[in-house]
Formats: C-alpha cells, sequence, structure tokens
C-alpha cells in the first residue's frame, strides 16, 4: 500500500474531499515524523509501536578496503507490532493468501525468465 493507496481509502471510507483526505494522511505523517525525530516513540494500539533506539559507535571494517573504520554512533528506528496485528498476521487464511501472493509472484518471475 502506498499513501496514494491510503489517502483514496480515506476518500472512499470516510467521504471527505480527495484534498481533505490527503491534507489528513499527511498530518498524521507529519505529527508522527517529529514526534520521531525528536527520539520520542509513536505507539498506535491495535498496531504497533515505532521506537526509536541509540546505537553507541563501533569498529567496523570497510568490505571494498578491509580497513577498520569508526561507525559513528546513530538513532535508527524499528518497528514492533502489537500482538493484535502479529496474531492477524498469521491466521491461517492470511497466511494461504500469502503462500498465494508469493507463488503468482514466482509464476510471473518464471514466465519472464522463458
Amino acid at each position: 500500500m502506498t499513501k496514494a493507496d491510503l489517502i483514496e481509502t480515506v476518500y472512499r471510507t470516510i467521504g471527505f474531499t480527495k484534498k481533505e483526505s490527503a491534507e489528513i494522511v499527511e498530518m498524521v505523517f507529519e505529527i508522527m515524523k517529529e514526534n520521531l525525530s525528536n527520539g520520542e516513540n509513536v505507539k498506535l494500539s491495535g498496531f504497533g509501536n515505532f521506537v526509536v533506539r541509540k546505537k553507541k559507535p563501533r569498529i567496523g571494517r570497510n568490505p571494498q578496503t578491509g580497513e577498520e573504520m569508526t561507525i559513528s554512533e546513530r538513532r535508527v528506528l524499528s518497528f514492533k507490532p502489537s500482538p493484535i496485528l502479529r496474531k492477524l498476521l498469521n491466521t491461517k487464511e492470511n497466511m494461504e493468501a500469502a503462500r498465494a501472493n508469493e507463488s503468482m509472484a514466482m509464476g510471473v518471475v518464471s514466465d519472464k525468465m522463458h
């Protein structure tokens, strides 16, 4: 699903104009980005948590030269799905649908290879 798909879904489901739907979706993402950039976690009940973690500086290796280098301290974003979302993703029907989609995708890939 893309942002455009999300806007279209809001438009069809709630009945706002497309412009209003786009503004709402953009506003939600801006609020989330602002909070995350400030180091705050974003918790969406029934969906999951976006968690900002700090990584300490560490020694790494340049894969091309093998030379050691320091990887600087940074913040990373991770997503932890809620138990509700995790359960939904792992229901039998969803697993079968995922397998069917995967099979279709593989069929398209193998068709293009021939």
